[in-house]
């Protein structure tokens, strides 16, 4: 990998887009630094230790959330109108015929309809966020205009992202989005291990390297889960046409264990944050039922051991979900047969199918497994050892691992493309 990296370097043309790629994160970065007007910086702090669920929300917007900066929804809305969209076709079939089976152009307009949601989304999240801080004297709104203009500057900077992380994508180095998202990551990330570091005292060291041992061994979980993949057998049938003969060759079809990647996380956090939300905007509401459901949810948190147990099964379910509405056996089985492919064993058609469904049935349970631990192993690690100063998560450690993942792919995909070019 390194010698890879070294030879995309030396490449102009390579380089090139490297360079692009590191200025357009550099804007972003500056943009989040950019606070609104009328925050409060103490009663910021205070917010955040007393509500530490948005640290959760503070991950998808690369940090900018927590300057309460004019990118303060990052591309969360984005995000979440690419979820809506694939969930939609599991209502619309068309949707789901023209992103699976459509052209290159249906599958662009049905991009563009996750943009155009983007708009929306935005909107009614900058609007619920604003009240939210408002009614927490975060933010000061001396007029109903100040309010208005906060929503608007906030719902273009999400647009902007959005079209800065499609210009990253075009490099072809890897998904803007999830640069964007990691590069929040990767900047909080060495302020933590110094502030855990240097707060360390001769007794807690022990468990620092307890803790810093346990999250390299939780890292190298991550990336050999997310590397591991079932490979399926796959034949095809040779085929005369004239003097030729095609086919015949033998390869596999490759089912990773992980196929919905962080997003049952992302769908559990929107889960678990919902209550949270509703607490702050209702907190006021002198109402014996409310003031009921408040406490119960206040005691709802990360230190409570349901928490963590319906936060597991959360993403356990939604694993599966996502890995039903995402995997399409019977295009794969449709494509396998149109090319004379079939599978050793199994007969083309419904019998290829079925075992499609079996196979993704058992190596989704592993992945259910696997992220709803990941989930949680973060949380359950700072409570034994004590260390809170590492705020980093489960979600966390999946970009982190799938972006470098993909990053390294992408690399090695753009060197091989040259050397067919130059030959």
């Amino acid at each position: 990998m390194f010698r890879s990296f070294i030879t995309f370097l030396k490449t102009p043309e390579l380089r090139k887009k490297l360079v692009i790629v590191f200025l357009l994160l550099l804007v972003f970065r500056l943009m989040a630094t950019i606070p609104l007007p009328n925050v409060n910086k103490e009663q910021l702090n205070t917010f955040f230790e007393k509500y530490q669920v948005f640290g959760l929300f503070n991950i998808f917007t690369g940090g900018a959330f927590k300057n309460i900066s004019i990118v303060l929804l990052g591309v969360g809305p984005y995000i979440t109108a690419s979820i809506i969209m694939q969930l939609l076709t599991l209502i619309f079939p068309s949707l789901k015929e023209m992103l699976y089976k459509g052209t290159s152009k249906e599958r662009a307009k049905f991009m563009q309809y996750s943009r155009i949601l983007t708009i929306p989304l935005s909107f009614l999240q900058g609007f619920s966020f604003l009240t939210l801080l408002s009614r927490q004297k975060v933010i000061v709104f001396n007029s109903p205009w100040d309010f208005v203009n906060d929503i608007i500057i906030i719902t273009a900077s999400s647009i902007f992202l959005m079209w800065l992380g499609e210009l990253i994508t075009e490099q072809k180095i890897g998904n803007g989005i999830s640069f964007l998202i990691f590069s929040g990551i990767v900047i909080d990330l060495p302020r933590e291990i110094i502030a855990t570091i240097l707060t360390a005292t001769t007794k807690s060291l022990l468990n620092v390297i307890l803790f810093f041992v346990l999250f390299l061994l939780i890292v190298i979980s991550v990336v050999y889960i997310s590397l591991a993949e079932r490979r399926i057998p796959v034949n095809y049938a040779k085929q005369v046409r004239g003097t030729k003969i095609y086919g015949g060759a033998a390869t596999y079809l490759p089912l990773k264990i992980n196929q919905a990647g962080v997003i049952p996380i992302i769908f559990a956090l929107s889960i678990l944050m919902f209550p949270q939300m509703f607490v702050y905007l209702f907190a006021k509401i002198n109402n014996p039922f409310l003031l009921k459901l408040t406490n119960f949810i206040n005691n709802f948190n990360q230190g409570n051991a349901w928490y963590l147990v319906f936060y597991f099964l959360l993403v356990f379910i939604f694993t599966y979900f996502y890995t039903f509405v995402t995997f399409e056996p019977e295009t794969i089985a449709e494509n396998l047969q149109k090319r004379g492919g079939f599978v050793p064993g199994y007969r083309p058609g419904k019998t290829t199918i079925n075992f499609l469904n079996q196979v993704t049935s058992r190596i989704t349970l592993f992945g259910a497994i696997f992220l709803g631990l990941i989930a949680i192993l973060p949380i359950l690690l700072q409570k034994f050892t004590g260390i809170t100063t590492m705020a980093i998560g489960g979600t966390s450690l999946l970009i982190m691992v799938q972006v470098a993942i993909e990053i390294m792919n992408a690399i090695e995909s753009q060197l091989i493309m040259r050397e067919y070019e130059v030959y």
